[in-house]
């Protein structure tokens, strides 16, 4: 499993508390690294979810490890009643959400998720459906400067669907590098040192992929799952994905302002809540993980927990 680092390791097992007998549920199975850690902390047993066929074909060799207790499931994990349903399983002590695209995917250049290589413009995560090359050869100007501002919160982005409608005009746009360099003559550099295709890679990424649907989904179906005392860990990396998941925990737990006082909704008694917000903010790796990893510093970990029959978080 080597080039995959799980970030903030130590804090998503504290948040999830693993213990024997338990099961859990790893949506993002990825490189196995959550998974592997969860295991050896406890005797319990664990389903891997993972759309991408390579990280289901790594976690066949980490499954005969930990023979009966490392299950794969391949599939969206906005998909997981469904796939859990087939696997028979209906409730769970704990889910775990590692949000974004795994290393493995922006290190390999065949699989087109990143400039730092030139490959095929694919980025696809589950290796079916349209490609970002599809996208950029077929959108118009305006729904390419949407999908550019809404999901990479790219400020010039009319000025880089522009660009690019008027390159494909010359020829066709099926490189990483190619669409990199149509960018960066639009783009300027910022101070923060960010290259300037960054926030239009992850807009196209997350909308070849459907990563935000993909993430409403699966809070909504984890809350379900969770049996009494189960907790929810989300590793989030950047502001999209976690306003998403403060959003859900917040209103999960019944943390939402109360109406106003002229507001007739005020007088009915609000819902019991049943779950309750086990980080009252945001969790953010130490200094020491991002050096050594910096993929790291943009993470944030939530997590929350369902209530049990006494009102208490196991």
């Amino acid at each position: 499993m080597s080039g995959h680092i799980p970030v903030m390791l130590g804090e998503v097992l504290e948040a999830l508390a693993p213990r024997d007998g338990g099961r859990y549920l790893d949506c993002t199975f990825g490189g196995g690294g959550y998974s592997r850690a969860v295991l050896d902390a406890a005797d319990c047993a664990i389903w891997g979810i993972d759309r991408d066929p390579d990280a289901i074909a790594r976690g066949i060799e980490m499954a005969g490890l930990y023979p009966g207790r490392l299950h794969l499931l391949e599939g969206g994990f906005g998909d997981m009643l469904d796939l859990l349903a087939q696997a028979e399983v209906t409730a769970l002590d704990g889910i775990m959400l590692d949000l974004g695209v795994s290393s493995f995917q922006i290190d390999d250049p065949e699989r087109g998720f990143s400039f730092r290589f030139d490959g095929p413009l694919d980025m696809r995560m589950a290796r079916s459906g349209p490609t970002a090359a599809d996208l950029v050869r077929t959108l118009g100007e305006g729904e390419l400067a949407d999908i550019l501002y809404i999901y990479g919160e790219e400020r010039l982005s009319r000025r880089i669907a522009k660009a690019i409608v008027a390159a494909r005009a010359e020829a066709p746009i099926e490189t990483t590098l190619q669409l990199a360099g149509i960018i960066r003559k639009v783009v300027p550099p910022d101070r923060s040192g960010i290259d300037p295709a960054t926030r239009s890679f992850q807009a196209l990424r997350i909308r070849v992929n459907d990563e935000l649907g993909q993430i409403e989904r699966a809070l909504e179906q984890a809350s379900r799952l969770l049996a009494p005392g189960g907790r929810l860990v989300v590793v989030a990396f950047h502001s999209l994905e976690d306003r998403l998941v403060k959003r859900f925990m917040t209103e999960a737990a019944g943390r939402t302002p109360a109406p106003s006082r002229y507001d007739p909704r005020g007088l009915a008694a609000r819902p019991r809540a049943d779950f309750e917000l086990l980080t009252g903010k945001a969790m953010r790796p130490g200094a020491d993980e991002t050096y050594a990893n910096p993929r790291a510093r943009s993470a944030r970990l939530r997590a929350m927990a369902r209530l049990d029959d006494g009102r208490q978080a196991a």
